[in-house]
């Protein structure tokens, strides 16, 4: 399928990125077009499976449902301005956990998820680092998770009063809970980060 020829300084909404069919993956920040990598590293998918697995097993015949991408999240720019053609903000996080199942719809998630996960690779790691930690901070994610799989480190953040707080940073030989679940589940990094 061809690649469209989108203009990477015009700002789109989710109404335009619904018509892109083509086979390129891409996400919205604030109506810019940010490309994402054709696919991720074996290690990185390993990682992601492992993950999923592990939330998948808790979460099963619970409430809050587990997601991998692509999965899009939409992030409406007012409250309460849900049409696609008002939403400037569609990410596709590696995992995001949703408990409120008024936001899960066919298309994906409307509005925060109460955890996200993104896996670093070199082209990712500024923006989910740094523009995608701002934005899942402003737009209300409770926890948001970085994981590094070339330094084999798992870093937590949770917000608080609006901000973000550094919770840690784990590495191999640890166990991880699950902030949003209050200490009733523990990811082994020993299982994630096996080599």
């Amino acid at each position: 399928m061809e690649s469209l020829n989108l203009d990477l300084k015009k700002r789109y909404t989710f109404a335009d990125y619904l018509t892109w069919w083509d086979d390129k993956r891409r996400e919205l920040i604030n109506g810019f077009v940010s490309l994402m990598t054709p696919a991720p590293s074996r290690i990185h998918q390993r990682i992601a499976v492992e993950l999923l697995r592990q939330f998948s097993n808790y979460l099963h015949k619970q409430r809050c449902e587990v997601y991998g991408a692509p999965f899009d999240v939409r992030f409406p720019s007012k409250k309460g301005e849900i049409s696609d053609d008002k939403i400037y903000t569609v990410v596709q996080p590696d995992i995001c956990i949703i408990c409120d199942e008024s936001k899960l719809d066919d298309r994906g998630c409307i509005g925060a998820p109460d955890l996200i996960v993104e896996i670093l690779s070199s082209s990712t790691v500024k923006k989910d680092v740094w523009e995608k930690y701002k934005l899942y901070e402003e737009h209300g994610i409770t926890e948001y998770w970085i994981v590094h799989p070339k330094d084999q480190t798992l870093t937590v953040f949770h917000l608080e009063n609006g901000k973000y707080q550094h919770k840690g940073m784990y590495t191999r030989g640890l166990k991880v809970d699950v902030g949003i679940f209050e200490g009733k589940l523990s990811i082994v990094l020993d299982d994630i980060f096996y080599i």
